[in-house]
């Protein structure tokens, strides 16, 4: 549906986008997530034409958008945009808003407002309502049904929901994706934030530095990152030096299966959280002891000491009576240690 390759782009001297490909199937949903400053919303702005990038192609639908013969403009390219917190114009209730931009006459347009409104789950009675009149999460619906009003081909979404609350946020996200899977609509979602764009994607993208270090599925990803700067970035990470043989690794917690039965001498393995179990024991059972524990409801994060090992382990897990200063502990590992 969408296709980029060697997308470049600097500003002066910095090199903010460096040789990107990627590809976008239809109906599906790409993530793309990674700090502050890697360059997520340069290619979101070029990608909506706003942005001219400084060499490379972008195909969308068997149609060039960019090349170095040809440039389409962004209000041609049949892209709908979702900047941040919406964007409304304050001066227009929410029925105008949606409409702007639309053609057609007065009737038609009240028509096409009304069914995009009950396509978003937007009450009718707010069409006359300001954007300062309603809620944040309802201003994002707002934002989404103007988009959509342009029946695009593909949705571009720039951290549209980082200006929610933690429920509404989840709630706004997941209607946001469903009702662009009804709608049929491809759609790019722009995140810093791992877990939104783990949870939204059929597809994931994590850049950093300009470059894309991995692109997969969110499973994939998140249980088979590429390194150790990309396992910490999607979440919480046990990283432990190994020795390495066929299939299996031996570390501070033990030997434990691998998913790469060809590396052998020594590396680094890495287990999520939730592979690791933690039960209290008799201190002769392990050589495991808890440091410390930081226990905030269903969730206690532990410090652990791990005999014949310098640093501590520090491990996220669902909290259980008995965990004290000193108490000793058996972890047992279920699954393979990604080799990094």
């Amino acid at each position: 549906m969408l296709e980029l390759t060697s997308i470049s782009k600097s500003f002066s001297d910095a090199r903010v986008l460096d040789n990107l490909n990627l590809s976008v199937a239809p109906r599906s949903r790409t993530a793309i997530v990674g700090p502050s400053g890697s360059g997520k919303t340069t290619l979101l702005r070029i990608l909506a034409g706003f942005e001219t990038p400084d060499s490379g192609r972008i195909n969308m639908q068997g149609r060039t958008l960019f090349d170095e013969n040809s440039f389409v403009p962004a209000h041609q390219r049949g892209i709908g945009f979702v900047p941040q917190e919406g964007a409304l114009f304050p001066h227009l209730n929410v029925a105008d808003n949606i409409a702007w931009g639309l053609d057609g006459t007065r009737r038609e347009k009240q028509q096409r407002v009304a069914a995009l409104m009950e396509r978003v789950s937007l009450d009718k009675q707010l069409a006359t309502h300001w954007p300062h009149e309603i809620s944040g999460g309802q201003q994002q619906r707002v934002a989404l049904a103007r988009a959509l009003a342009q029946s695009p081909s593909l949705m571009l979404l720039d951290e549209p929901f980082s200006a929610l609350d933690t429920g509404l946020r989840a709630m706004t996200r997941k209607a946001t994706a469903d009702l662009l899977a009804d709608a049929g609509v491809a759609s790019i979602l722009v995140t810093h934030d791992q877990h939104e764009a783990l949870s939204f994607a059929t597809q994931v993208a994590v850049m950093r530095a300009g470059r894309f270090t991995q692109v997969g599925t969110p499973f994939e990803v998140y249980t088979q990152p590429v390194d150790e700067e990309t396992a910490l970035f999607l979440g919480d990470a046990v990283i432990l030096p190994a020795r390495l043989e066929t299939g299996y690794a031996v570390c501070a917690l033990g030997e434990v299966r691998t998913d790469n039965r060809l590396a052998t001498g020594q590396g680094r393995v890495m287990m999520r959280p939730e592979q690791l179990r933690v039960t209290p024991c008799a201190p002769h059972e392990s050589p495991v002891s808890i440091i410390d524990v930081d226990f905030t409801g269903h969730l206690s994060t532990l410090t652990l000491a791990v005999a014949g090992q310098k640093e501590p382990i520090v491990l996220k897990t669902v909290s259980q009576s008995g965990w004290n200063p000193g108490a000793a502990v058996r972890i047992d590992i279920a699954g393979n240690a990604r080799v990094l």
